[in-house]
């Protein structure tokens, strides 16, 4: 089980967890040894609630496919263990971030200061560009 809240957690079977090999320099051990980690979650098939789902689609998120399924790649650690750690995290923290409600924005007034503060350097700046002109005499 993946815990993402006190409420929220995903079996591991809907993780679809490959070992491929890793992309870059790093001598004959790259070669043989498939350390890099390929983690795959669906997450129209997967038990997270309706209003979850719907925010995780909505994310505008490179790793989040048109068919609403997470890719996520880890090969920063030369073991494979480590990678399989470092996905299941990054997932984790993928959807932990749409669990949290953005609060409601309150709209409010500027003070009586700030809009005289306003006026007063609107009526400056007006002066100033008013000096520029031609002198007449």
């Amino acid at each position: 089980m993946l815990q993402i809240t006190n409420r929220t957690t995903i079996p591991i079977s809907e993780i679809s967890i490959s070992a491929i090999r890793s992309q870059g320099a790093g001598g004959q051990n790259i070669n043989k040894v498939a350390t890099a980690i390929h983690l795959r979650f669906d997450i129209n098939a997967s038990s997270l609630s309706p209003l979850y789902k719907e925010r995780l689609l909505n994310l505008g998120d490179q790793r989040i496919t048109k068919d609403g399924i997470i890719i996520i790649k880890a090969q920063q650690h030369r073991t494979q263990e480590q990678n399989k750690e470092d996905a299941l995290n990054r997932l984790q923290t993928l959807i932990k971030s749409i669990t949290i409600t953005p609060a409601k924005r309150k709209p409010s007034k500027p003070t009586r200061r700030a809009k005289k503060k306003r006026i007063d350097s609107k009526t400056k700046r007006g002066e100033i560009k008013a000096l520029r002109g031609k002198i007449t005499e």
